[in-house]
């Protein structure tokens, strides 16, 4: 069953009241597009017919104008011609095709008067519709945002993103180990001029150890952000 089910809560719809009201407004406006163009079909067949009813009606009271004046006619000729009779019988004639003529001009009017609604009818409908193609191509915008920024929230939290930050915290134990071992090596020792020396080249040693750690560390985060 579509959204609408008559003509009347189409025109007369608030689309943006169903679109509060839908747990899924895109499918919603599918729906709607959809109903409205098939309904859009069925208004515009009906003002075919209509259309086609009004030009039938209008033949048939130009030829009953015709035959009505016909008669008139025959009704002067019959007095002309001193045939009282054949006049009287004319004009009862002619009142017929006036009384005929009158019944199928209410019926013209009426048909005309339905065509006028469904040309508004149409206007209006063809008015929600283009407002649900509109709507259509913005929630799908908007879809396509949503998914775009709940892909990177998720990726945000994804647990290779923890597992980085755990191996990151492992190294940076193993360099304040390192940096521990070399505050370690002069502890309790006699500072003289040659054990100076000899420790500036263990520190540049260590040192040496300590950069290639920190730019191991480092490439390996890099490469783990990258993927």
């Amino acid at each position: 069953m579509g959204i609408f089910t008559r003509f009347s809560d189409i025109v007369n719809s608030n689309i943006n009241a169903i679109l509060d009201k839908a747990e899924d407004p895109e499918k919603i406006v599918r729906l709607m597009i959809q109903e409205m163009e098939d309904t859009l079909v069925e208004v515009r067949s009906a003002a075919a017919r209509s259309i086609a009813d009004k030009k039938d009606l209008n033949r048939k009271l130009e030829s009953l104008d015709r035959e009505l004046r016909d008669w008139d006619e025959k009704a002067e000729l019959a007095i002309r011609k001193g045939r009282e009779d054949l006049a009287k019988a004319a004009l009862i004639e002619k009142s017929r095709v006036a009384s005929a003529t009158e019944v199928l001009k209410q019926d013209y009017l009426a048909v005309d008067e339905g065509l006028s609604k469904l040309n508004e009818d149409i206007a209006r409908l063809e008015g929600k519709l283009e407002d649900a193609k509109t709507r259509q191509k913005s929630l799908l915008a908007r879809h396509k945002t949503a998914s775009s920024r709940l892909a990177a929230r998720k990726k945000i939290y994804d647990y290779q993103i923890d597992d980085a930050m755990i191996r990151f915290e492992q190294y940076t134990r193993r360099i304040d180990d390192v940096e521990g071992r070399v505050e370690a090596y002069d502890l309790g020792l006699p500072k003289d001029l040659n054990h100076q020396f000899a420790s500036l080249e263990a520190e540049d040693a260590v040192k040496e150890e300590l950069d290639a750690l920190k730019a191991r560390v480092a490439g390996e985060n890099s490469s783990a952000a990258e993927g």
